[in-house]
């Protein structure tokens, strides 16, 4: 690949509409939805929990799997109000979870909190006090200062998050080209082959032979910006060679380790501002989603 180089935001916003209302606090705000959701409902059904912080917690369907870790990107359907029963804001109305990474400040500390408490899948309503939403000042002419806030919410899904370091593997692992690329298959794909004249889309992380990530895809590159796979025409020279080589012959859903020598990468140049330094050998992981 050529080197290139919405929030519950702590204020929420809007993204065009109301999202953003989870987005920035300075948005705007957009007219209330519609009444608040029948499944507020089921709250009388299930036993509140009240952390140490004061957010109230109760659980309405438990999801499956483990737990989302800080750092960690979850997409979350949601539907908010104000303790009047007002609903302020509704992703389903727009088909359209909000995707964040968890534990990194780019919503309410009370969502940060109570999403990290669910399972994929999973439902839940949050209760938020205002010392754990938008407190004194409110946010998007809105919500009210010293707002008390009511969520439900659902975790739609946990994403891959990018690996700190690339996997340690024995020299024997590896298959060396003729070229010098090194790869090794770390998890093998059942999908289509990639073969030269195809369009793939992947997600990649690199790293530098020292263990610096210089790049991944995997990370909003914003705190509300969503993952974007690479998709790109395989054969057609907008990539490293070391790709080009090692990519063709995956399958789609594999996931594959490459060790690029300088020379099919950026060479004595060098790229990325000086994320990639002059001679660098890389390494890349990079899963294979699609082949069109």
């Amino acid at each position: 690949m050529k080197v290139s180089t919405r929030h519950f935001l702590r204020p929420f916003g809007l993204i065009g509409a109301l999202l953003a209302l989870l987005l920035l606090a300075a948005c705007g705000a957009q007219a209330p939805a519609a009444a608040p959701t029948p499944a507020a409902d089921r709250r009388l059904a299930a036993t509140p929990t009240v952390t140490p912080s004061g957010l109230t917690f109760i659980e309405l369907e438990p999801g499956i799997g483990p737990h989302p870790r800080p750092g960690d990107v979850v997409d979350v359907h949601y539907r908010g109000a104000l303790a009047d029963g007002t609903e302020f804001d509704n992703s389903y109305l727009r088909d359209d979870p909000l995707q964040f990474v968890l534990g990194a400040g780019a919503v309410i500390p009370g969502w940060d909190e109570g999403i990290a408490l669910m399972r994929r899948g999973g439902k839940a309503q949050l209760i938020i006090p205002p010392e754990l939403a938008y407190g004194a000042q409110g946010a998007g002419g809105v919500i009210p200062p010293n707002a008390t806030l009511t969520f439900e919410v659902e975790l739609v899904d946990i994403r891959r998050n990018p690996p700190a370091a690339p996997q340690a593997l024995d020299a024997s692992a590896y298959v060396t080209t003729p070229d010098g690329l090194k790869y090794a298959d770390l998890e093998t794909g059942t999908g289509a082959e990639a073969r030269p004249g195809a369009t793939v889309v992947v997600h990649y992380t690199g790293w530098l032979t020292d263990g610096t990530r210089f790049e991944t895809s995997l990370l909003p590159t914003r705190p509300l910006a969503r993952q974007k796979p690479f998709e790109f025409h395989l054969g057609d020279g907008k990539v490293i060679p070391g790709w080009e080589e090692g990519i063709a012959g995956m399958r789609a859903g594999g996931l594959r380790q490459l060790v690029v020598p300088p020379e099919l990468a950026y060479g004595e140049q060098g790229a990325g501002e000086g994320k990639i330094p002059p001679g660098a050998t890389l390494i890349f992981e990079i899963e294979l989603l699609e082949v069109k």
